[in-house]
């Protein structure tokens, strides 16, 4: 599942098991992202919650399917299969749009954000992101502003920031320890975003 030692949810204790218990999707299954963490269980505490604050959360403004395509978008600029499997599982059941989901990851594997169905706004969040991941100290005043132009407003330039920074930290941990997405449910996420302590995956 990877490279280094981890503890499975059957012999997990203390507050490892406590916290297995809070991430388990059907049949006690933890992501591997998450048992990856299973050595320093307050290394996944602050990951879970990260997550769960960024990307499933109410106060967002910005649609998590869209959220969940700046993921995908980061994962692949990233080379993390991982994190785009599950991510874009999670983005075609939220979409509901299976035609629509698979042009737009066909856009994002051609690299090409302008060919995906999504409107201008969002095209420009992704030309943000992509910039942010490749080269993020290159970005300028001008880059926000030109999100300011497409509609955005400071609180929803600030999620599109936090998400596709979000993704990169993601898409390095999956990638630096070497997990797989074996014995993983593509596309659970915690839906519960009106509570940020449930973390319940379904």
């Amino acid at each position: 599942m990877a490279w280094i030692k981890t503890v499975p949810f059957e012999e997990a204790t203390g507050k490892l098991k406590k916290l297995y218990e809070r991430v388990t999707g059907p049949g006690n299954n933890v992501d591997n992202i998450m048992m990856a963490h299973s050595l320093r269980p307050h290394s996944m505490e602050g990951h879970m919650a990260l997550y769960k604050n960024v990307l499933h959360h109410t106060g967002n403004k910005i649609p998590k399917w869209f959220l969940e395509v700046l993921g995908v978008w980061v994962s692949s600029l990233n080379d993390c299969d991982y994190c785009v499997e599950h991510h874009f599982a999670g983005l075609q059941r939220l979409l509901a749009d299976e035609p629509r989901g698979l042009a737009i990851r066909a856009a994002i594997e051609a690299r090409d954000p302008s060919a995906a169905p999504l409107d201008a706004a969002q095209q420009a969040a992704m030309l943000y992101a992509r910039k942010l991941t490749e080269a993020p100290a290159s970005l300028v005043v001008g880059d926000i502003d030109a999100l300011r132009q497409a509609g955005y407003d400071d609180g929803e330039i600030l999620e599109i920031n936090q998400v596709s920074a979000y993704f990169s930290y993601a898409n390095r941990t999956v990638l630096g320890l070497g997990c797989s997405t074996k014995g993983d449910d593509l596309g659970l996420s915690p839906n519960n975003s009106e509570n940020p302590d449930d973390w319940g995956h379904s």
